[in-house]
Order: structure tokens, then sequence, then C-alpha cells
């Protein structure tokens, strides 16, 4: 845990890419491989990461194999124990993309932006503003890869020209609703399983996403600046 009372807080709410787990099968990357850790490791003290990763996580659906992943469901409970919050990433909807589900990439972009609500009427600052949102798109699926057929079964090759429909879809919300966005397959590629993240993808992800956290840091230091009621006081340092 970072105890630096003035870090810039940082909730990354996602699934199993955000847990860390391996494409080859079982078990978890160690937190100095995963890409939450590799951000702390990036962005230094002045920085606290807060990693909150779900295998299965959906967006907002009820998974009748899983009872506990409905992202939704959790969301809010999540938001309010970690508040005060500077900054939320949200990266979901590899799970919804399961062919039992049938869900189209609009759809999920769509249950996004309930998220984005949430965030607005829940979460607070320290300065009793909304926090910053970044919505991640994830990495493509990958029929090509040795292991899909076995590993990756609960999807079919309509998820994975789905999953390449996504960036667009929830790119769309982010414009619509002025938050920040970031596309995951522009640095980062899933591994054998053709789901989840390789190995050497953690590190590129980690820094996409510090571009867009040192950028919202940024602009909240100003904000505090200029709404400072003693002219003498100096904007936090959130450089790096």
């Amino acid at each position: 845990m970072i105890v630096n009372p003035n870090a810039f807080t940082v909730l990354c709410y996602g699934d199993s890419n955000t847990f860390g787990q391996r494409s080859e099968g079982r078990g978890r990357w160690p937190a100095d491989v995963r890409w939450t850790g590799r951000l702390q490791e990036c962005l230094g003290s002045e920085y606290s990461i807060l990693e909150e990763g779900l295998g299965g996580r959906t967006t907002d659906l009820d998974d009748p194999e899983r009872d506990d992943r409905n992202g939704r469901t959790y969301f809010r409970p999540c938001i309010r124990s970690h508040s005060p919050l500077d900054m939320v990433v949200i990266m979901l909807g590899v799970n919804d993309l399961k062919s039992r589900f049938n869900r189209e990439p609009d759809e999920i972009a769509a249950a996004l932006d309930g998220y984005i609500d949430d965030i607005e009427r829940i979460a607070w600052t320290r300065t009793s503003s909304v926090p910053a949102i970044l919505l991640v798109s994830p990495t493509h699926l990958d029929a090509a890869k040795p292991g899909f057929a076995e590993l990756s079964s609960e999807y079919d090759l309509d998820s994975v020209r789905k999953s390449c429909e996504l960036g667009p879809a929830i790119h769309r919300v982010a414009e619509k609703r002025k938050v920040r966005f970031a596309d995951a397959a522009t640095v980062a590629h899933s591994g054998h399983d053709g789901t989840h993240l390789s190995r050497d993808s953690h590190e590129p992800l980690s820094h996409l996403i510090a571009q867009e956290t040192t950028s919202s840091a940024m602009q909240l230091a100003e904000n505090i600046f200029r709404i400072s009621s003693d002219p003498q006081d100096e904007p936090p340092n959130y450089g790096k």
C-alpha cells in the first residue's frame, strides 16, 4: 500500500486481464509482471494504483455458470470503499463476447456508459469533484493462437470478429461522455490461449495507461492550484 496521503489514487477495474491471468492456463502473473504492478513501478510513490481484477467479470451480465461475475453489481460498493479516488480506469468487455451471451459490441459499450453514470453519482475526489475516467478497450481475441480452441472454448469465431469491433464502439461512448479512451490492442496482444494478455504485453500496456494517468494528474494539480486560497501554495508534483 502506498502511504503517501497526497498520492494520486487510481482504481483499475477489470477482468482476468487486470487480475493477471496467465495465457498458458492456470496461474497469475506476479505483481511485478502484471500491468497494474508495472504501472505502479513506472509512476512511483506519488501515485497509488488500486487493482480490482476478477476472472470472468462481465460488464453488467449475470453469468448462469458463475454467479458472482456481474461487474456492475460489485462496482458501486467498490468505488465507495476506495473513495476518495482521483481516477477510475475500466477495462471490461471480453467476457461479454462469450458465445452464450450473444452480445453485440454496441451493447457492451452501452453497458460501460452505465459505469460512467455510477462514477459521476457515487465516486468523489479529495476536492469533492468527479474522478477522471479512462475507458480502455480490451485486446482482440485471436483464434490463430495454438491454445485458443482448447483453453478459450467459450468463444467462437463470431466472438473474435466482435472483439475487433469493440474498440470503436467503446471509443464512441467515451467521446459522447467526454471521458478518456485508450485502445489496449494498439500496444498489447493475447498470448497462447488467444484471450489473455501475453507476458510481454503487460509492460507496454502499463505505459499506455501511464500516459493517460499522468495527463489526468497534471489537470488535477492545475485545478487544485487554481482554486487554492493561499497564493503561496504550489500545485502537487505528479510529474514523472
